[in-house]
């Protein structure tokens, strides 16, 4: 054809907009290099997942229990544990492998459970959590946050750690149950690296090494942790029969009334628990300094004021919380360093300090200002009358641990214990202004203006810069230290007897490691005679302890103290 004629584009030759199909060729090379890329993500997840497990079960395995010890290193270690389930993992059937491996998984995520509950207490309390006697310990956290931070915070931690509960031993599971897996499925490798690393167990074992002071590299840290538990829970279970036996030789368990604490006749005794004052607070260089001179100018003012004062340490029964341990030591005599003894012990018939000065005559009183609700405990000191918060009157505004200043405390108790003409009166009574979050801290003010607590109204605002730290510690604790000293200045007299002490050394984040449990106590009287009955203790002079201070358990000083006062010492009026 010729001219004009149209012509006809030939096939496989597209022009102009005309729809174009793709080659095979090039279609099945890209599905197979999408086939690849999906096979390489899904390998690498495969791996990561396989690499997570493995580093949750070895976290498991060989995670310290104290919060000193959790450095990277101390996860280089091999865990025999894990070695035998390797092994047994390696010999049976399926179905078998696949049951082992669920209960082995469920077993070591409550382990991980446990140890993560441990470093919380060596953080705070310095030891490990007791299965038989620290569950009270986990609703005082939930109080104490709900007192000193709101309902939202307690509220908050509670679902934290329900859901911390729930999810870690399903996660342990999850990562057993697949390594269990990876093991079937890799027999060769998978015996021949637990055989490496069984002759490396036995060789680090041999040698003893370790790369953390402490922490052998060859572990057998849940095997320890078991036989540890196994030996807590028996000695929970046999307290209350090694309890009956120390308070069957109590020497004072039949003395009548009339042969105790006859060197104290007339005098009004109180015994102040200086929350968290440990020894930390008088020797710290960083703390030290304004304590001390706290301290010493205490010594001074109340000297001017004809008052003398002995001071020692005592070594408390518990550190960084737990309060009422430490004041059920002091008041019985009998080392109360767990909830399970100190349950026992006030469901008991022992004579408390506080019940000798009961049947010597004395008016008691506890004077409580944190607490909020019935405590029945109260029937075992003796108390003739409990000041909880509500009795106390205060209308000012929260300080720390929910709790009025010190020194309305101490107001609150002198206008209802302490009036003209009153019968002589042992009273017990815990200041909280130092009590952990330590902020803010109060200010002493004039005690006539003092009133209902109005007076504080707007200056209960944190320094946001000292809150939490140990600068806050340390002011708070001069705070409570000057409010006693100016106690006792104002409403002090010959017949007024001052016991105070720290309760227990404070938290770790405080303290550092090793700082003991030491506190210090000291006695302020104005009555010479009342320090001349001591003479024998040796306690030092004044307000503040130094370095080479006598230290006592705190579980002696009951029957020491009842003894200096009891009949073979003088009396007088």
């Amino acid at each position: 054809m010729t001219g004009d004629a149209p012509t006809t584009p030939e096939p496989n030759h597209p022009t102009g907009d005309a729809p174009t199909t793709p080659d095979a060729a090039t279609t099945d090379a890209a599905a197979s290099q999408a086939a690849d890329v999906g096979g390489r993500r899904r390998r690498i997840r495969s791996v990561a997942a396989t690499t997570l497990a493995a580093g949750l079960v070895l976290v498991a395995l060989v995670a310290p229990t104290d919060v000193n010890d959790l450095t990277p290193a101390a996860f280089l270690r091999i865990p025999v544990e894990g070695l035998v389930a390797v092994a047994l993992l390696l010999v049976l059937p399926p179905r078998p492998r696949r049951i082992v491996a669920t209960v082995l998984g469920v077993l070591l995520g409550l382990v991980l459970v446990l140890k993560i509950t441990d470093l919380g207490f060596s953080t705070v309390l310095d030891r490990p959590f007791d299965l038989i006697s620290d569950w009270a310990f986990l609703a005082a956290g939930a109080e104490f946050l709900s007192e000193s931070y709101g309902s939202a915070a307690e509220v908050g931690a509670v679902a934290v750690a329900v859901v911390a509960v729930l999810a870690v031993p399903v996660l342990v599971t999850l990562s057993v149950r697949r390594l269990a897996r990876v093991v079937a499925g890799h027999r060769a490798v998978s015996a021949r690296a637990a055989a490496a690393l069984a002759a490396a167990w036995v060789a680090c074992a041999v040698l003893g090494a370790q790369i953390v002071p402490g922490l052998p590299v060859a572990a057998d840290t849940v095997a320890t942790g078991v036989y540890d538990r196994g030996r807590q829970v028996n000695a929970g279970l046999h307290d209350q029969e090694r309890l009956r036996t120390k308070l069957a030789g109590d020497p004072f368990r039949n003395t009548p009334g009339d042969q105790l604490l006859t060197g104290l006749r007339g005098k009004d005794v109180l015994v102040a628990f200086v929350e968290s004052y440990g020894r930390v607070a008088v020797e710290d260089p960083e703390l030290a300094p304004q304590v001390d001179a706290a301290l010493d100018e205490g010594t001074r003012r109340l000297g001017a004021a004809g008052y003398g004062s002995r001071s020692a340490f005592l070594t408390s029964s518990t550190t960084g919380g737990g309060s009422w341990l430490a004041h059920a030591t002091l008041m019985t005599g009998i080392r109360a360093d767990n909830q399970l003894r100190y349950t026992n012990l006030v469901h008991s018939d022992h004579l408390t300090l506080n019940g000798a000065f009961k049947r010597a005559g004395w008016r008691t009183s506890l004077v409580m200002p944190a607490l909020t609700r019935a405590w029945p405990e109260a029937d075992f000191f003796a108390a003739d009358q409990v000041y909880g918060a509500d009795d106390l009157g205060y209308r000012g505004p929260t300080f720390s641990f929910s709790s009025p200043p010190d020194q309305f405390t101490l107001e609150a108790f002198q206008r209802a214990e302490r009036t003209p003409g009153h019968a002589p009166v042992m009273a017990e009574i815990p200041l909280l202004s130092s009590h952990i979050p330590w902020t803010p801290v109060p200010k002493l003010v004039d005690w006539d203006s003092l009133g209902d607590g109005s007076v504080f109204q707007g200056t209960n605002h944190a320094d946001r810069a000292d809150e939490g730290t140990r600068r806050a510690y340390r002011n708070s604790i001069v705070y409570s230290l000057r409010t006693l000293v100016s106690y006792v200045e104002r409403y002090g007299d010959d017949d007024l007897v001052l016991v105070f002490l720290g309760d227990h050394q404070p938290a770790r984040a405080i303290t550092g490691e090793g700082a003991g449990k030491d506190v210090p106590i000291t006695i302020v009287a104005k009555d010479p005679a009342v320090l001349d009955q001591i003479s024998g203790w040796r306690w030092q002079d004044g307000l503040n302890p130094g370095p080479d201070a006598p230290v006592w358990p705190m579980e002696a000083f009951r029957d020491r103290f009842l003894r200096a006062f009891g009949p073979q010492s003088r009396t007088h009026s």
